[in-house]
C-alpha cells in the first residue's frame, strides 16, 4: 500500500507534555531536578544589561576631548542618578560654570579621552521565567533553564495570536457551529478561557478584553475580524508577542470553521479546569503551533498509558486517515483519505506531484497534492 508522512496537529485526551523553559541569556536556575512546580513557579532568572547612553561631555563643557578626565566628578564604576553632575567645568574664579548632568540613572561604564564621550549604562533589567505548566522538573539546563513534564489533555491549533496565559475553561457554546458574540460576554467571563464553536467576532474580542478574559479558543476567525481587533493586518512572521490583552487560539484556521468534534468534546470534558494556552504560531520552517494544555493533576484521571513526544505518528497517510486540507481551493476542509494514487499527476502549476484523494465531510471526493494536507492525530 502506498503511504506518505505528513506533519499533523495533535488532539490528545491524554498526553505527556514536555516543555523546555529557557532564559534568553545565561542566568540562574532556581529549581532542582525532581522538583514539583506550579504554573507560577519561577524556575530561572537573569538580568539583561541596561541600555547604554552616550554623553558628549567634551561638547557640553566646551573642552578638548583629551581634557575631560580632569573635569569628571564621577569615575568608571561609579553609580549616578538622573540629573546628577558627572563632570564640572569652572573658570575665571568660578564666574564661568558649566555642569554635565547624567540623563539617566546608571553606572559610568567608560570615559574616552579620544572622543570626549562618556557611556552611562542603565541598571540591568531583571527577567524571571515561570514554569508555564504545573508538573515535574525532569532535567536542568545549567545557567539556562529547565525541562518540565506533565500529563495533560493537549490540543494544537492551526493559528493563534498572543502569548502564554492560563485560566479556567468556560464553554460559551453547546454546538461546534455556534458563534461567540459580544452580547454573550459578561463579568462572569473575567480571567476565563472562553471556548466557542465556529467563529468569534471582532466586537466579541474587544468586549472580552474589556471584561478581563484571559483567552479565546475557537474553531475559526475571519481575517477581517482579526485585523479589526489587532488594528493591523497580521504578517507571516511568528506570532505570540502581541500585547493585545488576551490570547486567541483558532483550532481549525481562518473563516467560519466548525471546531473538530473531538476537540470540542475534550474541552467540554474539562470545563471548569485550568488550561494553559499560547497563541505563538510559525507556519514556515521551524513550525510552531498554538496550543491548549489542560494539566491532569489527579492520578485517578490517568486511566491509560501516556503518549509522549517520542510516540511519532509513523503510520502516515493511508485510507481512513483524518486530514485537513491546508491550501485553496479547499482550505480548512476536513475529511478522510479515500485513496492514494501511486502515479504522479499534473496540478494547476503544471508540476507533476503525488496526490491524495480525500472524502470531505459533505461526501465530496477531491484530489489535492499530498503536501497540501496535514494529518489530524486522533
Amino acid at each position: 500500500m502506498s503511504q506518505a508522512y505528513t506533519p499533523g496537529l495533535k488532539r490528545k485526551e491524554l498526553y505527556l507534555v514536555t516543555k523546555t523553559r529557557r532564559l534568553p541569556i545565561p542566568g540562574e536556575v532556581l529549581v532542582k531536578k525532581g522538583d514539583r512546580v506550579s504554573i507560577d513557579t519561577i524556575v530561572a532568572r537573569a538580568k539583561i544589561p541596561g541600555d547604554p547612553n552616550i554623553v558628549n561631555v567634551a561638547g557640553i563643557l566646551g573642552v578638548d576631548p583629551n581634557e575631560i578626565e580632569k573635569y569628571m566628578v564621577k569615575k568608571i564604576g561609579d553609580n549616578v542618578k538622573k540629573g546628577e553632575p558627572i563632570a564640572r567645568y569652572r573658570a575665571f574664579f568660578g564666574l564661568i560654570k558649566s555642569d554635565c548632568l547624567s540623563p539617566v540613572d546608571g553606572t559610568i561604564e567608560s570615559i574616552s579621552g579620544i572622543t570626549g564621550r562618556v557611556i552611562i549604562r542603565e541598571p540591568p533589567v531583571p527577567i524571571e521565567l515561570d514554569a508555564y505548566i504545573p508538573g515535574k522538573v525532569i532535567d536542568i539546563i545549567p545557567n539556562e533553564g529547565v525541562v518540565i513534564q506533565t500529563p495533560a489533555a493537549f490540543i494544537q491549533g492551526a493559528f493563534g495570536v498572543g502569548g502564554e496565559t492560563h485560566g479556567e475553561i468556560m464553554m460559551m457554546s453547546k454546538k461546534t457551529e455556534d458563534i461567540l458574540t459580544a452580547e454573550q460576554i459578561t463579568s462572569e467571563c473575567k480571567d476565563k478561557i472562553l471556548v466557542t464553536g465556529s467563529l468569534v467576532t471582532a466586537e466579541a474580542l474587544k468586549k472580552a478584553v474589556e471584561m478581563g478574559v484571559k483567552g479565546v479558543v475557537v474553531g475559526g476567525i475571519m481575517d477581517k475580524d482579526l485585523s479589526e481587533f489587532l488594528g493591523y493586518t497580521i504578517g507571516v512572521a511568528i506570532t505570540g508577542h502581541e500585547k493585545i490583552g488576551l490570547t486567541i487560539v483558532a483550532t481549525e484556521g481562518f473563516g467560519a470553521m466548525r471546531m473538530l468534534e473531538k476537540t470540542f468534546k475534550i474541552l467540554q470534558k474539562h470545563e471548569g479546569e485550568i488550561a494553559c494556552i499560547n497563541g505563538a504560531t510559525q507556519i514556515r520552517a521551524g513550525v510552531i503551533r498554538p496550543e491548549v494544555i489542560i494539566p491532569i493533576t489527579s492520578s485517578d484521571k490517568i486511566t491509560t498509558s501516556l503518549e509522549t513526544d517520542r510516540d511519532l505518528f509513523t503510520g502516515g497517510l493511508k485510507p481512513g486517515t483524518l486530514v485537513r486540507i491546508i491550501q485553496e481551493p479547499y482550505f480548512g476542509q476536513i475529511g478522510k483519505v479515500y485513496s492514494l494514487p501511486p502515479e504522479l499527476q499534473f496540478i494547476e502549476t503544471e508540476s507533476k506531484v503525488r496526490v491524495v484523494e480525500v472524502e470531505l465531510e459533505d461526501g465530496r471526493r477531491v484530489i489535492v497534492p499530498r503536501a497540501n494536507v496535514e494529518i489530524i492525530e486522533e
